[in-house]
Formats: C-alpha cells, structure tokens, sequence
C-alpha cells in the first residue's frame, strides 16, 4: 500500500488508479452536495420574489382597470380624448419598478403637465390655445396647483413606496443570484485531498461501512468552506435588510395603500382642477394674457360631469401582511444559511456518523477523532 498517496499507507484494497477515482468521485460528490444545498435556498428566495412581484403587479393592474373602468363615466371626453396619457403612466411606473433607467420623480412630473395641457384645452374649449400659450401656463402651474397638493403628495409617497418595493424584489433576486454563484465554486487540490481522505478512504481499508467522525466531518468542510463563511457578515447583513424593507412596505411605505389607490388621487386631482377651474383659469390669463375666441364654439362636456368623485380601493393588506410575514420567517433562517452549512452538510447528507466516538472514522482508521 505505500503507492497510496492520499489514503494512509499499509495494507490496502485500493490500486492508485482506485485512488485517484475515489478523489475525482469524492469531489464530484461534495460539489454536488454543495449545489443541492444551494438551489434549496435559492428555490426560497425566488419563491419569495414572485410571491411579491405578482402581488405587487396585481396591486398596478387592478388601479390602473378601475381608473379605465371608472373614468369615462365620470369625466367622458376629458378621459376618452387623454386615454393615452393615463396608459403612459402606468406604462412608465411598471418599468421602472422592473428597473429601467427612468426618473421616477419626473416621469410623474411629466404625466400631470400633459394631463394639465390637455385638461385646460378641454374645460376651455371657447379660446384658442396654442402651443405657446400652454407653455407659459405650465410655467405658471406651480404657484396655482390646479391639482391641489395631490401631485406633490404622490410624488412623495409613490417614490418611496416604488423605491422600497423594487429594492424588496431585486434583493431577493440578489441572494438567490449569489448563492447560485458561490455553490459552484470547485474545490481546491488541497480540499480535495481531504474529502477524499473523510469520505472514500474507509473503503481502502475494507471499512466501507464505517461512517466518518462528526467532529472529523466538521473540521474538514469547515476548512473548505472557510471562503464561504466569510460571506456571513454581508449576507446577515442581505437578510435584514431586506427584513427592514419588508417592514416599510408593510408600514410607513405601505404599497397597498399608496399603489393600490393611485386611480383616486388622479380622479381627486381632476376633480380640484374642474372645481376651482374659474379661478385657475383667470389666474392663468393674468399671467399669460388672455387667449383669442375660438371660432370652434364651446362644448358643455365638462359641464354634463360634476360631482364628488367616489371611487373604491380593493385592499389587500391582509394579502401583503401575509407575504411579509412569510418572508421574516423565511429570511430569519436564511440568516446563518453560510455559517451552518457545514454541520448541515455532514448531518444532513449521511457523510458522519452518528455513532459512539471510538467507533467512526477518523481518518487514520476506526476509532477517536
């Protein structure tokens, strides 16, 4: 046995051929192992991210179906004429909550200058408003908040609530992608020799059903893996704070209540405009001067849609309590995932022995580590 240069050297049932098979099988094994151990957390974290990404489209597509249910009724052509300008910004919050390079403040920004354009046009359909003219006004649109607040208000809560719901969706897919990175990772010469030596040299030694000391075990994957506990501190550090964000969304951003109800604060909006619409409008010919008389004549469509706007919000808070409490459960026992995974890989896998300490191997033969 003294052509053996991994196993101890003696009297032996394996060839150096045997050897070198039983390494490349042991690290075969273990990296396989690795990887098993890799997808089930994987598995959980991308579980975890579609849970909340199909409720948080859901939470979009169900305010921007009742805007589209409910706006032709109640401002008929103010909404028919302007359909697009709505879809656009829906169009725009799905893509950036998917990660697009947008500016989420000014693409807001953007929809209520359209939406104010083409409103003034409409409730003022006795002058003649140019391109120019409706430049000035915007300009002047700030002092007179033709929305009310409700702009500078939405602004505020739907930025936070967007930036906390997509850090909340990426992070998921950042952990996932990360361990999926980090369980590939080969084995060192240096570690394959010693898994070798834990897992196939009982065999040489006519002991194949001697299991390896669990202490044994540990110290050996320990040592091959000490790369991977170094992740610890940052991925603890993954973990709760997506925990913290999970607490936002559910809380102080909570995406249900701003997300779910973007349709009213447009409608409450529209409704601000057309109440104090005298008001705006003359405040805004101080400034810009007065427009020429159409000769189109005026419509009454603004005038056939009045009235407080009552629109519903379908909740589902107890939905999004649900997610977030499944996910701390989820994301607490993930938390020392790269720091236990050695006493998981040799409980778990049947590599160590469960047996009496002088009856298991120890990498010499049978008896204490």
């Amino acid at each position: 046995g003294e052509h053996l240069r991994i196993c101890p050297q003696g009297y032996t049932c394996c060839t150096s051929e045997m050897e070198e098979n039983f390494a490349n099988k042991s690290r075969s094994e273990f990296e396989a192992m690795m990887k098993e151990a890799g997808r089930s957390v994987q598995a959980t974290l991308t579980a975890q991210h579609r849970s909340f990404d199909s409720y948080f489209q859901d939470l979009l597509n169900k305010s921007e179906k009742a805007l589209h249910d409910a706006f032709p009724s109640l401002y008929g052509e103010l909404y028919t004429q302007n359909a697009k300008v709505f879809k656009d910004l829906y169009g725009e919050l799905r893509r950036y909550y998917r990660s697009s390079n947008i500016n989420l403040e000014e693409a807001l920004n953007e929809f209520w200058t359209r939406l104010l354009e083409r409103l003034f046009k409409l409730l003022n359909p006795q002058y003649h408003i140019t391109d120019e003219y409706l430049d000035c006004m915007v300009k002047h649109a700030e002092q007179h908040k033709p929305f009310g607040e409700v702009p500078r208000e939405l602004k505020l809560k739907a930025t936070r609530a967007f930036i906390a719901a997509r850090s909340y969706a990426q992070g998921f897919l950042v952990g996932s992608d990360v361990v999926r990175k980090v369980s590939q990772v080969s084995l060192s010469q240096e570690c394959t020799r010693a898994i070798m030596k834990l897992m196939y040299c009982p065999h040489c030694r006519g002991m194949a059903s001697v299991r390896p000391c669990n202490n044994y075990c540990l110290n050996v994957v320990k040592g091959c893996l000490a790369n991977q506990a170094d992740l610890s501190t940052e991925w603890k550090y993954l973990m709760d704070s997506l925990m913290g964000v999970a607490d936002r969304i559910d809380g102080p951003y909570n995406v249900d209540t701003v997300i779910g109800t973007i349709h009213m604060r447009i409608a409450e909006a529209i409704s601000n405009l057309q109440e104090n619409k005298d008001s705006i409008t003359s405040k805004v010919f101080q400034g810009c001067g007065n427009p020429k008389i159409s000769t189109k004549g005026s419509s009454s469509e603004d005038k056939k849609r009045r009235g407080k706007v009552t629109l519903e919000a379908k909740s589902s808070a107890q939905a999004l309590e649900m997610l977030v409490l499944d996910a701390k459960g989820n994301l607490t026992a993930l938390k020392t995932y790269w720091i236990t995974l050695p006493s998981s890989l040799c409980s778990k896998k049947v590599m160590a022995s469960s047996v009496s300490d002088d009856k298991c191997w120890n990498g010499m033969t049978k008896g204490r580590y």
